[in-house]
């Protein structure tokens, strides 16, 4: 079990944590560290893909539920407006390498985005 990620982790549920959405494929969280005022992570329930690339190369209907899951939880949470991010490689601030989206709202400030 120790060899999955914090993701799967979470969605298994060996670390605490509320899914606010979720569909077939994908799930959403809160992010523990907000860098803005809404700021949530659209993550796929298969650890198969470690960054976005990988992901549109191998799965796009599954890239195309996360964009889905995004939008819906954007507008759930703020007012439909929102930035989505997908940190790839470490020197892009990736510290999980489990793909994931981070969904970016309410009153945006330039900040680094990290995991």
């Amino acid at each position: 079990m120790s060899g999955h990620s914090i993701f799967t982790r979470i969605l298994d549920g060996d670390i605490p944590s509320e899914i606010i959405a979720e569909t077939e494929n994908a799930f959403a969280i809160r992010d523990i560290a907000p860098k803005a005022p809404v700021h949530l992570l659209v993550i796929p329930k298969t650890e198969e893909y470690r960054n976005v690339v990988e992901l549109a190369a191998g799965d796009p209907d599954l890239m195309a539920e996360l964009v889905g899951l995004a939008n819906t939880v954007a507008a759930e949470h703020s007012d439909g407006d929102f930035r989505l991010v997908f940190n790839t490689g470490p020197n892009a601030g990736q510290t999980i390498f489990h793909v994931h989206a981070h969904v970016l709202a309410g009153g945006l400030e330039e900040k680094s985005i990290g995991a």
